[in-house]
């Protein structure tokens, strides 16, 4: 088990490059199974979770061919359905969540498909309901016999349905299954998030007939079969959100290149509600040094609070930064985490570390800005999953002495080479 030593209290200084979107990435490489044709994907990020279904995909018979650094072509022309039955793809497919969305477009194109139960972050419970009820709409059958998930349909049918939620696995799922279905397909309280635009849109250039996009109810005209194409994927926003916590909690100057600013929603607002200076310089983001930062307030003068919700609302994946980022602000915010039921409890470390946080109960928890009067200390923590991971990397990054983070493989999974990105613009962070 790897490990993290942090020298904290250093102030950084120089410009970041957002890796590839790691949630689009894992959306667009299950997509390649869709068609017999070459499919190019550019930057894609160098993380565990992306190349362990990269590694997946070429032990199922993807022909995986890497022609630039982040781009790769795949040709998914004899693909070995034997091997789903073997215990090798069991092992890889279980350590990996990102692996459900495998069966969506085996479905469509090979009548069936087969998981284990997937793994991922620990962060409360993540059901799988809404994949497989969509399924059975478009007319699959759907068994689970303890440690495989099973669907099978050879005439799928295009179908109206309501998404008891809105997951973005989900969405993605039957939308891949969806496009080769007979007929016509409704897709109401569809997720919308960037990525699922994004897989829309290169299902669309496969040949794909996808109406909608962009909004909660997709329309999708089924087609025989997809054709190849060439992708290239958005930037990250969670390592672009955390980057801008991370330049407010060290009082460093940092500018984030190339970040499709319009793709970002509302997450460069809610940093502005935190009190954080942000610069749009084209599609840079410009953070300027700042020594103090004023959480805004209610117009009544109320409390801020700071909510996840399904896109375009604040995306889950960042209320872990906001939440360690408003540690030194000036001022309290009520961080309500809505959707996990286990992704705040990291915050006693951080109370260990001197921050002023009640942890109210699984879901929220408020914390009391200490408005740099008084300095983080350094002290030795795990890391429970990729967010929490990287806010207590910022939280060791403020603070005065030495961190040791354990269990970093967490971070490994979410965030390309984050050690030596951030070493190169000022910060001393040691891979043990």
């Amino acid at each position: 088990m790897a490990s993290f030593k942090i020298t904290g209290g250093r102030r950084l200084s120089g410009e970041l490059v957002p890796q590839g979107a790691k949630n689009e990435a894992l959306q667009i490489l299950c997509a390649v199974l869709l068609t017999k044709e070459p499919v190019t994907i550019h930057n894609i990020p160098n993380i565990r979770d992306v190349n362990q279904l990269i590694d997946l995909l070429g032990d199922m018979g993807v022909w995986v061919t890497k022609i630039g650094e982040g781009s790769y072509r795949f040709v998914a022309s004899d693909v070995n359905l034997d091997y789903l039955d073997t215990p090798a793809y069991k092992s890889k497919a279980a350590a990996l969540r990102g692996s459900v969305m495998l069966l969506g477009p085996m479905l469509a194109r090979y009548k069936k498909g087969r998981i284990p139960r997937p793994g991922g972050d620990k962060i409360g419970r993540r059901r799988l309901d809404t994949h497989f009820l969509g399924f059975e709409k478009l007319g699959a059958t759907f068994h689970f016999d303890g440690d495989f998930y099973r669907v099978e349909g050879e005439h799928l049918k295009g179908a109206y349905m309501l998404l008891d939620e809105a997951s973005v696995t989900g969405t993605a799922n039957v939308l891949m299954a969806a496009v080769m279905a007979e007929g016509t397909t409704t897709i109401y309280n569809a997720a919308c998030e960037p990525y699922l635009q994004q897989l829309s849109k290169m299902l669309n250039r496969m040949g794909a007939k996808i109406a909608g996009v962009g909004s909660n109810m997709l329309i999708i005209e089924g087609v025989s079969e997809l054709n190849g194409t060439d992708h290239t994927m958005l930037p990250d926003m969670i390592e672009i959100g955390s980057f801008i916590g991370m330049a407010a909690m060290t009082q460093s100057e940092v500018t984030i290149k190339n970040c499709q600013i319009p793709e970002l929603g509302i997450i460069p607002d809610v940093f502005k509600r935190l009190g954080i200076q942000l610069e749009f310089r084209g599609d840079d983001i410009h953070i300027p040094s700042q020594e103090l930062y004023q959480i805004d307030t209610f117009l009544d003068g109320g409390m801020m609070t700071v909510a996840d919700s399904p896109w375009p609302g604040f995306t889950p994946d960042l209320l872990s930064i906001v939440l360690v980022t408003a540690i030194q602000a000036s001022g309290t915010v009520l961080i309500h985490q809505k959707m996990f039921e286990s992704r705040l409890f990291f915050v006693d470390k951080l109370i260990e570390m001197g921050a002023q946080i009640i942890l109210c109960d699984p879901h929220r928890a408020t914390v009391v800005g200490l408005g740099r009067q008084m300095q983080l200390r350094g002290i030795r923590m795990s890391s429970p999953d990729i967010r929490a991971g990287v806010s207590l990397l910022i939280a060791a990054l403020s603070a005065n002495g030495t961190s040791i983070i354990d269990n970093i493989e967490q971070i490994d999974r979410g965030y390309q080479h984050i050690d030596t990105r951030l070493n190169a613009i000022g910060a001393e962070i040691v891979r043990l």
